[in-house]
């Protein structure tokens, strides 16, 4: 389908639809066998397209309206972390707060973060979060299975784009923790930990 609808993407850029560098680009990569098949004249038909197509692409609503008629919902899991605090509002992920609360109030049992929990329960979880509801974790199925609670929170930071430490800072945090005492380890880490983005240092 890419090919049907190739010569009128092509007409678009040659009316000046599409800005100068986007016609660069792309008149680069196209094979001269499609565009010499591109019609040159524009006809009334193709103008009443255009027209169309740039009345269509300034009425489009702001990303804020589809999110008050519960068009647009904000991902959570997968989703850049200081993104998605400015998007929400919050200072920490409502996802790691409830979580934690959770976990510090039922779940001090052996291996908490090291054992797995059941996997649809933590779908279930992750999908009701990432419905922008907050779960009732006080149910029996979650505190039957504490261990989908820690397991969720671990997915969360696995689904990170870019980690709670960043890649940015990543040799700092190797150089730290290489320390040769525990003392020098801790004053280095404090230092690294300092240069943090403050979503991620929060």
């Amino acid at each position: 389908t890419a090919f049907n609808i190739l010569p009128l993407f092509l007409f678009l850029l040659q009316v000046g639809f599409f800005p100068s560098e986007c016609v660069e680009l792309i008149n680069d990569k196209v094979p001269q066998s499609v565009t010499n098949s591109v019609p040159k004249p524009v006809s009334k038909k193709h103008g009443k397209l255009i027209t169309f197509l740039r009345t269509f692409m300034k009425s489009r609503p702001t990303k804020q309206k589809l999110k008050q008629r519960g068009i647009l919902k904000e991902r959570v899991f997968g989703c850049d972390l200081g993104e998605h605090l400015l998007n929400s509002g919050h200072d920490v992920p409502q996802v790691l707060k409830s979580c934690t609360e959770f976990i510090e109030k039922h779940g001090i049992v052996d291996g908490i973060y090291r054992l797995s929990g059941i996997a649809s329960n933590i779908q279930k979880l992750r999908h009701e979060f990432d419905s922008e509801q907050i779960p009732d974790l006080t149910k029996d199925i979650y505190i039957q299975d504490i261990h989908c609670v820690g397991s969720l929170c671990k997915l969360y930071f696995r689904e990170l784009p870019n980690p709670l430490l960043t890649y940015q800072l990543y040799e700092k945090f190797s150089d730290a923790v290489s320390a040769a005492t525990d003392e020098e380890r801790l004053v280095k880490i404090h230092d690294v930990i300092q240069q943090l983005p403050p979503p991620h240092y929060r």
